[in-house]
């Protein structure tokens, strides 16, 4: 997999201003404003910005946190985890391993499956209905 290098500014021009804010600048929607957060079709969430697949909707949901909630990633090396102090928090950032986008952070609270809950951003992502 090799890492999609472009400048900021090239970013900018390629991304409306709420997908560049949360994938490039580490941005966060409100809960429950995002056009994910309670999807239930069937498909595969894609990461906004190169088109990677993330997430499966299999994986996916309810948290009542107001983001699209996933147990777990399409496969392990599709997203990085890294540590984020900013607020005055400790938490794990997940970024699509692709760009490098930020996606949102995963918690230990998630369902028996994993006991993860990767709470990701509407923004960072773009879904492909799969329904037959």
């Amino acid at each position: 997999m090799s890492k999609s290098e472009k400048s900021n500014e090239q970013w900018k021009q390629e991304l409306d201003s709420e997908t560049y804010r949360v994938t490039r600048e580490g941005g966060t929607e409100a809960a429950f404003t995002g056009k994910y957060w309670d999807l239930k079709d069937k498909g595969v969430y894609n990461c906004a910005v190169c088109g990677e697949p993330l997430f499966s909707s299999e994986t996916k949901y309810d948290s009542g946190s107001g983001w699209p909630s996933f147990y777990a990633p399409a496969s392990p090396e599709v997203v990085n985890e890294n540590d984020d102090l900013s607020h005055g928090m400790i938490r794990t950032e997940v970024v699509c391993n692709k760009c490098d986008s930020h996606l949102g952070h995963v918690f230990p609270d998630g369902p028996p499956e994993s006991g993860l809950r990767y709470c990701i951003n509407s923004a960072s992502l773009a879904f492909e209905n799969k329904e037959e």
